[in-house]
């Protein structure tokens, strides 16, 4: 079974990211959520708190099979600044390893480098941040091992194109129809 980290930090969008753990489960993939926060409890953008499976420092994400970044500020700029995260990052895309992230979270892969000569999307007014990217505007944007998507509004799409990449076209169509959700 795949193994799924999607890492949450105060100030994250709780819509992208939820949703995300939400479908990735029903989808049969193994997701865990993981707080950069110092606390296992991470309080999303919107006041929402949630409680994390556990903290960055307590696992070695040797069995990741792909990591995601949700969007939401402040949160994304804790994702930036996380030396750990970044340390992961950049080995999961030397070993040429997926990675999604929505909405302003493609930033922090863009001024990290990793979309250099890749196609990507993000929230609208941020694509200057996506450093060496081929800027497209579409819903979801998949290069290679980069999974980049627009932002709340398109957090089904961006789902689903993960549980796509990880167990094929039809096991996505299958949880679309399960979910009554049906693309524009």
């Amino acid at each position: 079974m795949a193994k799924v980290y999607i890492f949450l930090a105060d100030g994250f969008e709780e819509v992208e990211g939820l949703t995300v753990v939400d479908l990735l489960r029903r989808a049969g993939i193994e997701i865990s959520m993981v707080s950069i926060s110092g606390s296992k409890k991470v309080t999303g953008s919107h006041r929402i708190s949630v409680e994390a499976d556990h903290q960055f420092e307590n696992s070695d994400y040797k069995d990741a099979d792909l990591l995601v970044l949700p969007g939401g500020m402040p949160g994304t700029m804790h994702l930036m600044k996380h030396d750990g995260l970044d340390r992961l990052l950049r080995d999961f895309d030397a070993k040429k390893k997926p990675i999604a992230a929505i909405c302003a979270a493609p930033t922090v892969l863009g001024q990290k480098g990793l979309l250099k000569g890749r196609n990507a999307t993000c929230f609208t007014g941020m694509e200057e941040k996506l450093l060496g990217a081929k800027v497209v505007d579409a819903p979801v944007v998949m290069d290679q091992t980069i999974i980049t998507s627009k932002g709340l509004g398109t957090a089904i799409d961006f789902s689903l194109a993960i549980v796509k990449y990880l167990k094929g076209e039809a096991a996505a169509e299958t949880l679309a129809a399960q979910i009554l959700y049906k693309s524009n």
